[in-house]
């Protein structure tokens, strides 16, 4: 019983960590992209070329989200793959 609480207290841990990651991620991306809007308006505000930075940068802001929220493997699927390695098939 004790071995589960501690492998359930360090997916805890590891999902607390992954969160700060991700906020620091958006935090990050939100800054930069904000300076960048600035430069563009500063600058004359013509084509509005920060979208690439933006979109391109989302693009990992939202991997980011997915790996984050995304479900646990289900045991089934572990002991699926579990049986795939062992069979030697890649």
């Amino acid at each position: 019983m004790a071995e589960e609480e501690e492998e359930l207290r360090a997916r805890a841990v590891k999902q607390i960590k992954k969160k700060r990651d991700l906020a620091a991620h958006i935090f990050v991306y939100v800054l930069v992209n904000a300076f960048l809007v600035l430069i563009w308006a500063v600058t004359g505000a013509g084509f509005f070329w920060p979208v690439f930075v933006m979109a391109a940068w989302g693009i990992g802001v939202i991997m980011n989200i997915w790996d984050v929220y995304r479900a646990e493997p289900t045991e089934a699927e572990v002991r699926r793959e579990m049986e795939r390695l062992k069979s030697g098939r890649a």
